[in-house]
């Protein structure tokens, strides 16, 4: 059984740099999408991180290969390669097409959903106050969006479909988190993220623009690299705050992201108006970005025993 070291404050450290991480990756992204393809930038990212993580995971103690060939082990890879290469080319390619503010209150339902496939594929108790949380996350999904209800209601425009697209790619997360939960009993999620890295980048190679790194600003190259460094730095503090925290606790203060991404697309829109385009918001909107960080809270604390 795992067991923590008790360090709750580095743990608390930890978690919320993972937090700052992923609240600040869809700004830096919508940054690079204005000079760089969906498709490229996902292979930029999947090449960076697959040479960092590999360098991590050789200078501690190397990759356990056989494991990856064992027949029990293949199906289930192939199933989690598909489903996280869909959710980072999906998430960014509704980014595109949707704020950056929208796309990180959306992407929530990916835990939501990995918590709900959990009940029936690993017979998980379902609390009384995890059902409570999920009702405060949907009702506040439900008011983050109520200036945008003449849009959504009418089920076309850019808006609408960079909304669709979020949502497949929190699917397909939530399927990826089920399988990772069962390849974890082999592998560690380092060598799992690796091998998934590995293949997105021979695979996203073929139909990739390399001809449009020459012409990034460097403002966008800033943008890229950081996107590309995001995924291990977060991955990595996130692994690592496991060690001294309850995963429970970790994962609440997680939930904190759209906080984050929300109050920097506002102080950017202060500072630098032409920068991207920030959420309408009115006090339902911000009282239902609360909803939605109070009820996945909830949910992630108020398991049931």
């Amino acid at each position: 059984m795992h067991t923590i070291t008790g360090r709750w404050q580095l743990g608390l450290a930890l978690a919320l740099i993972t937090a700052l991480m992923w609240g600040l990756l869809p700004i830096a992204l919508k940054g690079v999408l204005a000079e760089m393809d969906a498709v490229t930038i996902t292979w930029f990212r999947f090449v960076l991180s697959a040479v960092l993580i590999g360098t991590y995971i050789q200078y501690s103690g190397g990759f356990r290969w056989r494991k990856l060939f064992e027949r029990a082990m293949a199906g289930r890879f192939v199933v989690a390669i598909v489903c996280l290469l869909g959710n980072f080319l999906l998430y960014l390619m509704g980014l595109d097409y949707t704020t950056a503010s929208a796309a990180q209150v959306m992407i929530q339902l990916a835990p939501m959903m990995m918590l709900v496939l959990s009940l029936f594929i690993f017979n998980e108790r379902f609390s009384f106050g995890q059902g409570v949380g999920v009702m405060l996350f949907l009702l506040g999904l439900a008011l983050f969006f109520n200036m945008r209800l003449p849009e959504l209601l009418a089920a076309r425009g850019q808006y609408v479909w960079g909304l669709l697209l979020i949502f497949l790619a929190a699917v397909v997360w939530a399927a990826y988190g089920i399988i990772q939960k069962q390849l974890q009993t082999t592998l560690t999620s380092m060598e799992i993220l690796w091998v998934i890295f590995a293949v997105g980048a021979v695979t996203f190679a073929p139909a990739s623009d390399f001809a449009s790194f020459a012409n990034l600003s460097p403002f966008a190259w800033g943008g890229l690299l950081f996107a590309g460094l995001n995924t291990v730095i977060a991955y990595g503090t996130f692994a690592y705050a496991l060690v001294h925290w309850e995963a429970s606790r970790v994962s609440a203060t997680i939930t904190l992201v759209p906080v984050i991404t929300l109050l920097c697309v506002q102080l950017l829109d202060w500072l630098a108006p032409h920068f991207l385009v920030a959420e309408p918001m009115n006090w339902l909107s911000w009282l239902g970005a609360a909803l939605v960080v109070l009820g996945s809270m909830l949910a992630a604390l108020l398991k049931g025993r």
